[in-house]
């Protein structure tokens, strides 16, 4: 797709409340479009869909989402919904790396670019969830005898990455990030196993191995990072957390939906799994009461930035956006 004339007012329905970060660059972002804020009581489901189909908000470019908890309330962007909107809408911009709730498949056929944001990618794996999450409370306390503890039985839980396995659950775009990472910053071994394969094979490039079945990268794994979509189902189910090799660590970057958080709260308790860092709990904002009472488990909140703007600003402008999810797939049909 070719960029859009600089000099045609571009206009972008934001979807959700007010922001409330990066102030400065929505200030600049609201200078170069034209914003429309449909209130609340307009993004309802049928409220929302009578609007496209009246063209209340006339031929918009974009649609941006700036939060995770709020813009959500017309519910799934399936065919219902998108077929609804403007030939000119060209990108569908929203703060997060899940989009389990957006229709990818039917953003494509239309040919609206999807952009997502990618959350944190940093996997502490040497100084581990539960060396970490024990210095941070101990540290905290006030008590000396606990921070002397914590000091003298770290050096037991902390472990060199050097040599170690790390198995991937995904190797999309931040599955691979991670991949390199782990493999030229820590020397780490790079095994993966991918839900749904797609596009190029770049494992080659950080000396990766392939595990058709997951249950045997699981089982050889001293670290198991979970990045991969929800594609309906459990991934990390009761069963399968059983897969996992004693005493190894997992890392969820991707959505809490992927994995039965009952089951990896027995896991944690019995030690078959020795700690985890999550990103975003199974039902966000709500998490696992257990979680919180577990030192050996790392909870980090679901973010979002500046780069939804970013992104929205270079397909209209330039013709292409920053980090594309589905530009394989525009044009194709899907």
């Amino acid at each position: 797709m070719g960029s859009l004339s600089p000099n045609q007012e571009f206009t972008v329905v934001h979807i959700g409340d007010p922001i409330k970060y990066n102030p400065n660059v929505y200030e600049s972002f609201t200078t170069k479009f034209h914003v429309i804020q449909p209130p609340s009581e307009q993004r309802q489901p049928a409220e929302f869909i009578k609007a496209l189909q009246d063209r209340r908000w006339g031929d918009f470019h974009a649609v941006y989402c700036p939060f995770w908890n709020s813009g959500g309330e017309m519910g799934q962007w399936n065919e219902e919904l998108v077929k609804h909107l403007p030939n000119t809408c060209k990108i569908f911009a929203s703060a997060g790396a899940g989009y389990d709730w957006a229709g990818i498949p039917v953003l494509s056929k239309y040919g609206i670019y999807s952009s997502f944001l990618n959350p944190r990618m940093r996997i502490t794996y040497s100084n581990d969830a539960r060396a970490s999450s024990e210095s941070a409370f101990t540290a905290g306390s006030g008590d000396v005898e606990r921070w002397k503890d914590a000091q003298k039985n770290r050096q037991e839980t902390a472990y060199n990455p050097r040599g170690r396995s790390l198995g991937i659950i995904g190797l999309g775009n931040i599955g691979y990030t991670i991949a390199q990472k782990a493999w030229l910053g820590f020397g780490m071994k790079v095994l993966y196993h991918v839900i749904v394969k797609k596009g190029r094979e770049r494992k080659g490039k950080v000396n990766a191995t392939f595990y058709d079945r997951l249950d045997e990268m699981l089982a050889v794994s001293d670290c198991v990072v979970l990045a991969t979509p929800f594609f309906g189902t459990k991934v990390i189910d009761g069963e399968r957390s059983k897969q996992f090799k004693k005493g190894s660590r997992f890392v969820n970057i991707a959505r809490g939906t992927p994995v039965d958080e009952n089951a990896l709260v027995d896991a944690l308790k019995s030690g078959h799994t020795f700690a985890a860092r999550l990103n975003v709990p199974e039902n966000e904002p709500h998490v696992h009461s257990e979680f919180c009472k577990m030192m050996n488990v790392t909870l980090t909140c679901h973010n979002s930035g500046r780069l939804v703007m970013e992104n929205t600003n270079a397909l209209l402008f330039d013709g292409k956006a920053l980090t594309p999810f589905n530009a394989h797939l525009i044009g194709k049909g899907q």
